[in-house]
């Protein structure tokens, strides 16, 4: 829009005003200072009316012109110019902090909605597991069908990724305390580094632009939480905002498989890609035809009183989930041993069950049943140590319980009637024992993305 065919000069008369009201064809002229600024508005209303009253074509705009006019700066919502156009007014002029014009806003002429850079958020919970642990291994359930049970916690993985104008990939960890940087794709697939999870996500994720990505978790490292699958699941969300044909629900929980399990040639199983992506309460089953997340309806009740009930204990101590299920691989060959794995597959159904009918004694009974036969699996699950942890805990007051994960170390889940918390809390702090608090998540993987701002400093936090 050419503004000189608005603007007139103070010292300019009635005619030449005029002429440029007929230039410009929207019925009104603006009158500037010798600053620039822009001090009155005049209309072809206002000059037709002093010309009534005896004023003639040579007299000073000055004399006619609106010095109490409306308008608008360049940081006026647009929101709020609708609205003033919709109350009539024909014609806003835009003046900036001078009050010189750089915009005049009509009904034909609006700001445009212009699409500004976006970036990818996105939150992955952990999840416990109850019962089924081993069944979930595809060595198992290439021949027999696994079940496992399990629900999702509010203790998350926090992934941010922002799309950078060039190809480099810039990647930061709060749990690794690092950061490491990438010429483009290609050297993040060449390179040996500590963010080898990352790196195995970022490949099967196959991004065609540069990234910053900074991660960062509300648990430790090795815990037994599933914490590798919910990184992947969190990051691949963040991916995920910048396709047009998303990926769904399964197919994330497949590639986070894909990444840890195939790339990174971790060992372990299914059930951690499914149940951070999903999120609740859910019964897995598995086979090799395909994976089936049953989700389970709790009434209310039962879930407030399950979490009540429930105490996440930190031992301090981490564990590696991959040698474990590499030694679990061997000992499946066993005949009893893969007879112990269908034992807690059929103590699953029964689990459920529990569950559905709002039997939670019988589901903390149930736990222990699970904890029996789990640390008979491999004699890499548990130790003199761990087995201390969960005789005292029964002793001050846990009916059950079971090491999370893999096991080896991390956290321990105990169930603990109501008027014996106390006493089990009151050993744990004793012990030096962290109690964890969580409640369940029912979303599951998260993800969205957020405008950026148009001045940096609302992004950056300046």
């Amino acid at each position: 829009m050419n503004f000189d065919l608005f603007v007139v000069p103070s010292r300019s008369s009635v005619e030449e005003t005029l002429s440029k009201i007929e230039m410009n064809h929207l019925g009104f002229a603006l009158v500037k200072d010798n600053q620039n600024q822009i001090i009155g508005l005049v209309t072809d209303g206002d000059i037709r009316r002093i010309l009534l009253n005896g004023k003639n074509l040579k007299t000073s705009i000055l004399e006619c012109m609106n010095r109490e006019f409306t308008w608008a700066s360049n940081q006026t919502p647009r929101e709020q110019l609708l609205k003033m156009l919709d109350s009539r007014i024909r014609f806003i002029p835009i003046l900036d902090e001078n009050k010189s014009l750089v915009g005049i806003v009509t009904k034909d002429e609006l700001p445009h909605l212009e699409e500004r850079k976006i970036y990818a958020r996105s939150r992955s919970p952990v999840r416990i597991s109850f019962g089924g642990g081993g069944s979930d291994l595809t060595h198992f359930f290439s021949n027999e069908k696994g079940a496992v049970i399990n629900s999702t916690v509010s203790l998350y993985t926090h992934a941010t990724l922002r799309i950078r104008d060039d190809y480099r990939i810039i990647l930061h960890s709060r749990d690794l305390k690092n950061r490491i940087e990438f010429s483009d794709f290609e050297e993040l697939t060449k390179t040996e580094s500590m963010f080898k999870l990352f790196q195995a996500v970022i490949k099967v994720a196959r991004p065609n632009f540069g990234f910053e990505l900074f991660v960062h978790s509300d648990y430790p490292m090795n815990s037994g939480l599933g914490g590798s699958a919910v990184v992947a699941s969190a990051i691949l969300g963040c991916f995920n905002q910048f396709r047009k044909d998303k990926w769904d629900n399964h197919e994330i929980a497949e590639l986070a498989f894909q990444a840890e399990r195939l790339d990174l040639g971790i060992a372990g199983g299914w059930q951690d890609q499914y149940a951070t992506v999903f999120g609740g309460f859910n019964f897995m089953e598995f086979a090799m035809d395909q994976n089936i997340v049953h989700p389970l309806r709790l009434s209310n009740d039962t879930l407030i009183e399950l979490e009540e009930s429930l105490i996440l204990c930190d031992t301090a101590t981490t564990h590696d989930s991959g040698n474990i299920h590499d030694d679990q691989r061997e000992t499946m060959k066993q005949l009893d041993i893969k007879q112990r794995v269908q034992s807690n597959v059929e103590l699953t159904y029964e689990m459920r069950n529990h569950l559905l009918r709002g039997r939670l004694l019988q589901f903390g009974k149930c736990l222990h049943k699970a904890w029996e036969i789990k640390r008979g699996l491999s004699n890499k699950i548990s130790n003199h140590f761990l087995d201390e942890i969960y005789e005292n805990a029964v002793v001050h007051g846990a009916i059950g319980g079971k090491l999370l994960g893999a096991g080896g170390g991390g956290f321990f889940l105990f169930y603990v009637p109501p008027f014996l918390k106390h006493n089990l809390l009151d050993w744990m702090e004793s012990a030096g024992l962290n109690y964890r608090p969580f409640r369940f998540d029912s979303e599951g993987l998260q993800a969205w993305t957020v405008r950026e701002g148009i001045d940096k400093k609302e992004i950056i936090g300046l």
